[in-house]
Order: C-alpha cells, then structure tokens, then sequence
C-alpha cells in the first residue's frame, strides 16, 4: 500500500476543521485517530521550528512534545493526554497559518524523504523517543536559540517515522542532539553570554 505524503495528510487535517473557530489538541487527536506517533510529533514541533513573529512557545507547544516523546520513549502504542491538555487549543486562523507556511518547504523535503533503513522505524522507536525528548527538553528552556533547531529536528524524526524514512530520522536526531550539546557546553563555560554571542552571529549571516 502507498504511503501518503505528509502534505496530503497536512492538507486533510486542515480541511477537516473549516466548522471550527478553534481548534484543541483533542480535536487533532480525533481527526489522526489511528495515526502515528510522528504525525502528532510533526503537528507540536511545527510552531516552533517555524521562525513564525510572535508565535511565543508555551504549553501548548512545549508540554504536548514531551509527552509525546516520553510515551515514545516508553514504548507506548497508543497516545495519551491529560484533560487540561486536550482542551488547550488555537485559533483555526493561526493553525491554518502555520500549515500553510509549512507545506511549500515540506513539499520540497518529500522529493528527499523515502522509505529506507526500515529497521530504524520498525526496532528504534524507543530510542527514538529518547532522542526526541532530550530535544522537546531543550525547548521548553527560556533562553535563546534553544527552541527552533531542536524542534526542527524532531520534526524530522517525524517526517522520517511517517514516511518510513530511517536515513531522515538519524538526520533529524543528528541535529537536534548535536545543537543541544553544544548550546549545553556554551552555557556551562560561558553562561547566557556566550547564548547571545552565538545568536548575534548567526544574525550577522541572515
């Protein structure tokens, strides 16, 4: 059976909830279903791997990531939310903005992403879960440069796990673990100095 592509299941999510002025993490959980782990992955680290203005990173955000990561980590097959959780929710209008922001760069990353190295997907997903959380834990630390390239990479992992793509996943774990480490080491030697200095030189290069 062929695999559908990760814009067309964005596209299909989106499209279910023109009823909807807001849209809550239990209305995502209906709508997916039976669906993976990484698709729900892709959704939460999506915002914040986006360089969106004014999008913040909150619970809504940072908490569903780490649950999700950690219920990987575990081995778990079936998703689970607390009720608090599931009734946090955004705007259709803002949910709507991200996808569309997201799918023109997704398009282009599926001409990438295939299925190989399956036995990255079919025996590490613990290890992958693991991986991912180390990564959702950075995110939800308040200092700069410590949210969009962790969450890119889990949402990579996640891109990979949907599309059986094992070479996407260890890309995606590569450089989410490789940028936490070394935002780890710049802050235990140079504090949140050495955070700024690194975010004022990457800003010289965009």
């Amino acid at each position: 059976m062929q695999i559908r592509t990760l814009s067309k299941l964005l596209v299909d999510l989106k499209d279910s909830f023109t009823e909807q002025d807001n849209i809550s993490i239990d209305h995502i959980l209906k709508a997916l279903q039976e669906r993976s782990f990484g698709f729900m992955l892709f959704i939460f680290a999506l915002p914040a791997a986006l360089p969106l203005p004014g999008l913040g990173i909150n619970l809504i955000i940072a908490a569903p990531l780490l649950f999700l990561t950690a219920q990987q980590a575990l081995g778990r097959d079936s998703i689970w939310f607390p009720k608090m959780m599931r009734d946090k929710s955004i705007s259709r209008e803002r949910f709507d903005n991200i996808l569309n922001a997201a799918l023109p760069f997704i398009r282009k990353i599926e001409l990438l992403v295939k299925p190989r190295l399956d036995f990255v997907t079919q025996r590490g997903t613990c290890l992958i879960g693991l991986c991912g959380l180390i990564m959702a834990l950075s995110v939800c630390i308040p200092l700069p440069l410590t949210n969009t390239v962790p969450s890119a990479g889990i949402a990579l992992m996640a891109i990979g796990v949907i599309m059986r793509d094992g070479l996407a996943i260890i890309a995606g774990a590569l450089l989410g673990l490789l940028w936490v480490a070394m935002l780890g080491y710049v802050l235990v030697f140079l504090g949140t100095e050495g955070l700024d200095a690194i975010k004022e030189t990457i800003k010289s290069f965009l």
